[in-house]
C-alpha cells in the first residue's frame, strides 16, 4: 500500500508531494515500522537508532510523531524562525531523479515559532525518540543573531536538543554567520537565550551547529575553532551545497538553491574527515551527525565507521518513499549482528565509531559487510 502511495506522490509536483506527505504523517496515516533495536548515544542523549530525519521536512512541527513511526531514532523539526514568512517564490523545489538529488530554495518558509510551540506543547515524549528543534533567522532581520536568541529562549523547553542553522544557502547573509565572528555572535546569542529561558528550560540544553559543505578546510577550521569556545554538544555535517557537479544530468540541474541527495555525499564525507582532524587538533570531543547522500545501510555504517555518532537523511525519503527508514535500520541491524558487535545487553553501535581511517576504507568495509549480512 505504502509503495503505491509513494509512487503516486512521485507524480505530483515536488512541493505538493512534500506537503501531502507532511499532512499524511500529521494525521497518523504513515506506516508503523517494525525495527530491530539499535540503541545509540548522541551527545549523551539516548536514541533508538542512529538514523534521524533532518530538518527541512517537518518545517512547522506538524508531523514529527508520524516521522517517529517510520522508524527514525531522532527527528529534527524546522528550520523555525521567530516570525512567520512565506519563503521564496514558487516553484522552489525540484526533483532530479536521474541524479538521486533535490534542489530547493524554500527560504525558511514557515509559520513562526509561536505556531510551532503550540504543536510541540502537545508532544508526548517517549524513551529513545529524540526531538531536535532547528532554529534560524528571518530573511528581513538585520540583526540575525537576535533571532537565534528569540528562538532559543522561546522553544528550548520543547526540545531534547537545539540546532543552530547558519548554513542554509537560501537566506541572504545567513552563511556569513559561519565565519569566526559571526559564529561567536550567533552562539553567544543562542546561549544567552537559553540562559534567559523561563523555568530553567535552557539549562544544560544540548546545542548543535549545522554547517555547510562548501567551506574550504581553512574556513572550516576557523569556524569550528570559534564554535569550540562555547559549550556546544556537537556539529551537524552538512547542509545542502551550492556547487553543481559535472555529473548532474537532470533538466533542473541549473536551478538555483541548495543541492541535496546523492551528489552531496562526497562533500559531506570530506567535511566529516576534515572536522575530525580539526577537532582532534584542538583536543575537542564533540558529537558528529553526518547528513548528505544517505540512501542505505551501507551509507550509514560507513559514516559511523569514519567517526560519526549518528546520521540524518531527508532527500532520499522524498525520492525512495516512507519505507526507507525501516529498510535501512533492519539492514543495519543485520550488519551489526554479522560484525559480531552484539553483547548480552544488545547491539554495540558505539564500538563501530572511528574504526576506519578514511572514507574509502569505511565504504569498502561497509559494502563487504552488507553483502555478507544480506546474502
Amino acid at each position: 500500500m505504502w509503495q503505491f502511495a509513494s509512487a503516486v506522490t512521485q507524480k505530483l509536483p515536488a512541493e505538493m508531494a512534500h506537503n501531502v506527505a507532511v499532512k499524511a504523517l500529521s494525521l497518523g496515516l504513515g506506516p508503523k515500522a517494525r525495527l530491530a533495536p539499535l540503541p545509540v548515544s548522541i551527545a549523551g542523549l539516548a536514541a533508538d537508532n542512529p538514523l534521524g530525519l533532518a530538518a527541512g521536512f517537518d518545517k512547522n512541527a506538524e508531523a514529527y510523531q508520524g516521522a517517529f513511526g517510520l522508524g527514525f531514532g531522532f527527528v529534527e523539526v524546522g528550520t523555525i524562525t521567530p516570525l512567520p514568512q512565506p519563503g521564496n517564490p514558487r516553484p522552489r523545489v525540484f526533483r532530479l531523479p536521474q541524479d538521486e538529488a533535490v534542489i530547493n530554495r524554500y527560504g525558511f518558509n514557515g509559520q513562526g515559532m509561536h505556531v510551532a510551540a503550540k504543536r510541540l506543547a502537545g508532544r508526548k515524549p517517549q524513551k529513545g525518540q529524540l526531538l531536535g528543534v532547528n532554529i534560524g533567522a528571518n530573511k528581513l532581520t538585520d540583526d540575525k543573531p537576535s533571532d537565534y536568541y528569540k528562538c532559543a529562549q522561546f522553544l528550548c523547553g520543547y526540545a531534547d536538543y537545539m540546532t543552530v542553522n547558519i548554513s542554509s544557502p537560501n537566506t541572504p547573509g545567513l552563511r556569513d554567520l559561519q565565519d569566526a565572528e559571526g559564529m561567536k555572535a550567533t552562539l553567544q546569542a543562542t546561549f544567552d537565550g537559553l540562559k534567559d529561558a523561563p523555568d530553567g528550560h535552557g539549562k544544560d540544553k544540548p546545542v548543535f551547529v549545522k554547517l555547510a559543505p562548501d567551506m574550504s578546510k581553512t574556513a572550516l577550521s576557523q569556524s569550528l575553532e570559534a564554535a569550540c569556545a562555547y559549550p556546544i554538544a556537537g556539529i551537524i555535517l552538512t547542509n545542502t551545497t551550492i556547487s553543481r557537479p559535472d555529473s548532474l544530468t537532470s533538466m533542473h540541474r541549473t536551478e538555483q538553491g541548495g543541492l541535496s541527495g546523492r551528489p552531496v555525499a562526497a562533500l559531506s564525507e570530506q567535511v566529516l574527515d576534515w572536522s575530525q582532524e580539526v577537532l582532534a587538533a584542538h583536543g575537542a570531543s564533540l558529537a558528529l551527525i553526518s547528513v548528505g547522500g544517505i540512501f542505505d545501510a551501507v551509507d550509514v555504517y560507513a559514516r559511523l565507521l569514519r567517526g560519526a555518532d549518528a546520521t540524518q537523511l531527508y532527500s532520499s525519503l522524498s525520492l525512495k518513499g516512507v519505507g526507507l527508514p525501516q529498510q535501512i535500520i533492519n539492514d543495519l541491524a543485520k550488519m551489526v549482528t554479522k560484525s559480531g558487535m552484539v553483547t548480552e545487553s544488545g547491539t554495540d553501535i558505539a564500538s563501530i565509531k572511528g574504526r576506519a581511517t578514511s572514507m574509502s576504507q569505511a565504504r569498502e568495509m561497509a559494502t563487504k559487510l552488507y553483502e555478507a549480512a544480506t546474502s
